[in-house]
């Protein structure tokens, strides 16, 4: 297995740098195999969501979108894959941000009965609450 930063996803997705996306592409679809798959952490997953929204300015459906691409990819190991499945599905949703909604994935995941918060926004999502 490969660890896959969060530079090398953008890359691959944004396909903005001629050099550094085609390297991307070549190791997303070439280079990595079912045999020796690329890993993608939720950090890593967490992080790319914030650059394609902060710097790149895409819609939470192009977010999403390019995230279920991801799940989609046979030869992607995305670590908690299920939580950011529900991440991206309450994003898809306008429910709330990914990073919030895999939070309460992963608390629920783990036995959390609820997420306390103190973001308003968050409160749109289930399981979470204000203290």
């Amino acid at each position: 297995m490969i660890g896959l930063d969060t530079n090398i996803l953008v890359r691959y997705l944004a396909q903005d740098d001629p050099v550094q996306s085609r390297k991307a592409t070549e190791i997303i679809e070439r280079r990595l195999s079912e045999k020796d798959p690329g890993f993608v952490s939720v950090v890593a997953m967490v992080e790319t969501v914030w650059v394609l929204d902060r710097a790149y300015g895409l819609a939470s459906q192009e977010i999403s979108t390019a995230i279920e691409r991801m799940l989609q990819v046979d030869v992607l190991i995305i670590e908690n894959e299920q939580a950011v499945f529900t991440a991206m599905v309450a994003l898809k949703r306008g429910q709330g941000s990914f990073a919030d909604a895999l939070i309460g994935a992963l608390g629920t995941r783990a036995g959390c009965g609820r997420t306390l918060t103190f973001d308003h926004k968050a409160l749109r999502l289930p399981g979470f609450e204000l203290p």
